[in-house]
């Protein structure tokens, strides 16, 4: 799905609760989705003085919290950073790759994994509300440069 489209699917997920997507939150909405990596919430603001210069870091964080609320974007907890989110609109367990090399960031969902630490919950008494696993670790266009480079030495 392209930006645009993502961006009529904010706007009309938003007003179907009766929420107000304002334009500073689709702004912030809109970086985050050109950034094919996260985004901290200074370099997010930088970004977003070039077009409302008026922006101060109390903007952006609040727009953060209604994209976080909303399901639009996702918090890395281990980086403090924030990336979009592709399929908001539903209620999914989330697990990122997050390369440590380039900072590229997949999200993936894997049903065993949920349904694996569901189960351990409910052994334990536990009731999972929300669940967020990130595996840092080196994307396939790092290893090969890594692997590139290895044989370069030699």
């Amino acid at each position: 799905m392209n930006n645009s489209t993502l961006l009529n699917k904010a706007r009309a997920f938003c007003e179907q609760r009766g929420a107000r997507f304002t334009p500073l939150r689709e702004k912030v909405y809109e970086i985050l989705l050109g950034k094919h990596g996260p985004m901290g919430a200074y370099e997010l603001l930088d970004a977003l003085k070039e077009t409302e210069s008026s922006a101060k870091p109390a903007t952006v964080y609040r727009a953060l919290d209604f994209l976080l609320e909303f399901g639009f974007i996702h918090r890395l907890e281990s980086t403090n950073a924030f990336v979009a989110c592709h399929h908001f609109g539903c209620n999914h367990p989330v697990q990122f790759l997050i390369c440590d090399s380039c900072g590229d960031v997949a999200e993936i969902q894997s049903k065993g994994l949920q349904s694996t630490l569901d189960k351990q919950a409910q052994e334990h008494g536990f009731s999972v509300t929300t669940q967020t696993i990130e595996a840092h670790g080196l994307c396939a266009d790092c290893q090969k440069a890594e692997a590139s480079a290895s044989q370069e030495a030699f």
